[in-house]
């Protein structure tokens, strides 16, 4: 594709990377992202991926704006309290990048419509505040064949890693590492235990670094690996995690073939 003046004005510290150049930024323009939450994660998520210049950008989230949410969802403002995240998210992210094309689902992720969502994307990325919606994303996404970037967050504590496991080999899925959503009430929601506002920041912007490396092909993946960090005390560590051979999801004998047995997901909206 031929760049615009303007775009190569916009995208020149991209451009002059080895590693993108003007063959990786047209990639990236031609590119489709589902974000699943607008708010902790999918705030610095959505910011940097339409900087990026992600060609188009779904968004998922059913959530109007709470002034709760202001510590940390830094895509919305006071102005848009009581409107609804995915619209206070797409003026933000066109007064950011013009180029980019908004997709906006204001819905929640249901076991009815999850498939049908992830199919129109080349990669999804998990910003959900629930392990309802996280699981349906995960299964959805090995089942559909399209790349997870999945984040959390709570207190002082991150995690990312990135799931392809429908590629088979050594990527394991979301369930090779946590085979089942924990008791209700034994972990509890960033509403009850609380999340430093800027942790969001961090974590949702090394997602989003996943997410672009994952459509250049650049790098290495985090597909294997969770990345752990500790804001508290300013550690990374980064554990290995083989695909599971008696997984539910992806292992030789699956037991988890479709979304039927998924209660339908929270809504989707961000930590």
């Amino acid at each position: 594709m031929d760049f615009t003046d303007a775009q190569v004005e916009r995208y020149a510290r991209h451009i002059i990377l080895p590693e993108v150049g003007g063959i990786g930024q047209e990639v990236l323009l031609k590119s489709r992202v589902l974000v699943v939450g607008a708010g902790g994660l999918g705030s610095p998520l959505l910011l940097y991926l339409a900087a990026a210049g992600v060609g188009v950008l779904g968004v998922i989230d059913p959530d109007v704006v709470d002034l709760s949410n202001l510590q940390r969802q830094i895509i919305h403002d006071t102005a848009a309290i009581g409107t609804p995240k995915v619209e206070s998210a797409r003026a933000r992210l066109k007064a950011i990048n013009p180029d980019v094309r908004l997709e906006i689902h204001r819905e929640r992720l249901t076991a009815a419509n999850a498939m049908g969502l992830i199919a129109d994307y080349d990669v999804v990325a998990d910003g959900t505040d629930n392990f309802a919606a996280r699981y349906l994303l995960a299964d959805a996404c090995h089942l559909g064949g399209r790349t997870l970037v999945s984040a959390a967050m709570l207190r002082f504590d991150g995690q990312i890693s990135t799931f392809k496991s429908y590629l088979g080999g050594p990527n394991p899925c979301y369930r090779c590492i946590f085979r089942e959503p924990p008791p209700r009430g034994l972990v509890p929601s960033c509403a009850e235990g609380g999340v430093l506002g800027a942790l969001a920041g961090a974590v949702g912007s090394i997602q989003a670094i996943e997410v672009l490396k994952e459509l250049l092909g650049i790098g290495d993946s985090l597909s294997g690996q969770l990345l752990m960090y500790d804001a508290l005390h300013t550690g990374f560590h980064k554990v290995r995690v083989p695909p599971d051979p008696h997984c539910p999801l992806c292992g030789h004998h699956p037991t988890i073939t479709d979304l039927s047995g998924h209660e339908p997901g929270h809504e989707g909206a961000g930590p």
